[in-house]
């Protein structure tokens, strides 16, 4: 079946926007199943720089059909800045995206909820962006969905049984001001207005288009690593970006996945809070950060950097049934004279044998590394993978082996041309 899931197989911002991009010109439809505007997809097209946080990537080629699915939650501002961004731009949005009409809406008092808890002593390092707050409604069976929009009457009461809550802990419990309820009803049915046309059972037409024998690609956001369920909790993301998310978030059947591919840089990021087993707090990651120019595409923070966790990318293909792996950001390896790789990790003498996705015992193991001699030339003109340099190719090899996920291709820097692929 047509279904290819591209994810992050490490702890977000691996490059899944210029994957996704790349790949996109040969498939009908992309579809984003998790996640919100706290994602930051960065794709490059000549010289000119796109970042999307809620429109999937497929966005840039003309003939793609984009799709939010329902198990995104959608902030109707952030959209629409978003799409007028894109057309002044001179793409096109209009007839080409379709949003579910069962997703769920972040909604102001979310971001008031996010940034508050932020300033707590249990911070996990969010946006700020409401996106927790707005999966805790969701689950809580209270989130107001985009299909609410169309009548005035069921948006008004179930938005003041959950203000009347909303403003019981604002002002309790945080001592903040108490939220309008009739400025959000006005200020979302005009929403309604601008994003009508892209609503739809996206459900229904996706069902349709495998019918039809069409090719799609599901994109993921964050990373398998931030997975709420499988990942480094509590300092996770609130959704589920492993592979089992595209089902659950698109309304598709397991059996229309006909591929996994995950992606991962040469070395590792992570953003916000929580535990990085190969995080190099020296020259090493500062180095990494200034070549890699690792700052968040969404919030502008510095991302932390280190050294490739083979064993969080062993747990990670476990997950999601990785099938092809992708390595970005070979590039910021160029200067080194010295790669190292975390092949392992030890608890008091002995050698574990999985991830321990609990803090407490990642915060006490001991890193087993093995080291790799660095190429010492710049490859971002490289055009073949045959054409890397041989101490590259190796270092590519070991992480295959490693892992073992068959490489698929390499990148090399941000553009579409800059991709060699192995097989």
């Amino acid at each position: 079946m047509p279904v290819q899931i591209i994810l992050g197989a490490q702890w977000g911002d691996e490059g899944k926007g210029k994957v996704v991009d790349m790949l996109s010109e040969n498939v009908d439809i992309v579809a984003r199943y998790q996640g919100g505007a706290n994602a930051g997809h960065t794709v490059c097209i000549g010289d000119k720089q796109y970042v999307l946080h809620l429109l999937p990537s497929g966005m840039f080629h003309p003939q793609i059909t984009c799709v939010i699915g329902n198990g995104v939650v959608v902030d109707p501002k952030a959209l629409l800045t978003e799409i007028q961004q894109l057309e002044t731009a001179g793409i096109t949005v209009h007839g080409r995206l379709l949003i579910s009409h069962n997703a769920h809406l972040i909604m102001p008092y979310h971001k008031l909820l996010d940034a508050i808890r932020e300033q707590t002593a249990q911070r996990i390092g969010t946006t700020g962006r409401g996106i927790g707050p707005a999966y805790i409604d969701k689950f809580m069976r209270v989130g107001i969905r985009i299909v609410d929009l169309l009548n005035r009457d069921v948006l008004a009461a179930k938005l003041k049984r959950n203000i009347a809550e909303k403003n019981e802990i604002l002002t309790k419990v945080y001592g903040e001001t108490r939220i309008d309820v009739d400025a959000i009803i006005a200020e979302y049915q005009e929403f309604d207005k601008r994003i009508d046309e892209y609503i739809t059972d996206t459900t229904l037409y996706l069902h349709q288009a495998l019918k039809a024998g069409k090719r799609i690609i599901a994109e993921g956001a964050q990373g398998a690593m931030l997975d709420v369920d499988h990942g480094t909790y509590p300092f996770v993301t609130s959704s589920n970006p492993t592979s089992g998310g595209a089902c659950t978030g698109l309304g598709i059947p397991p059996t229309a996945v006909e591929g996994i591919i995950g992606v991962a840089k040469a070395y590792c990021t992570r953003v916000g809070e929580g535990p990085f087993p190969t995080e190099q707090q020296n020259p090493v990651g500062e180095r990494l950060r200034t070549v890699g120019h690792e700052f968040g595409a969404t919030t502008g923070r510095p991302r932390r950097c280190g050294w490739f966790d083979a064993v969080a990318l062993q747990h990670s293909a476990r997950v999601n049934g990785i099938s092809r792996l992708v390595i970005t950001k070979l590039d910021v390896l160029d200067a080194f004279d010295e790669i190292r790789v975390c092949t392992g990790y030890e608890l008091n003498g002995k050698r574990l044998k999985g991830f321990p996705v609990d803090v407490d015992t990642l915060e006490r193991i001991t890193l087993i590394y093995e080291s790799f001699e660095g190429w010492k030339t710049s490859i971002v003109n490289v055009t073949t993978y045959e054409a890397l340099p041989p101490n590259a190719q190796k270092y590519l090899q070991a992480l295959s082996r490693l892992t073992d996920i068959p490489l698929w291709f390499v990148s090399v820097g941000p553009r579409r041309d800059q991709s060699l692929f192995v097989i």
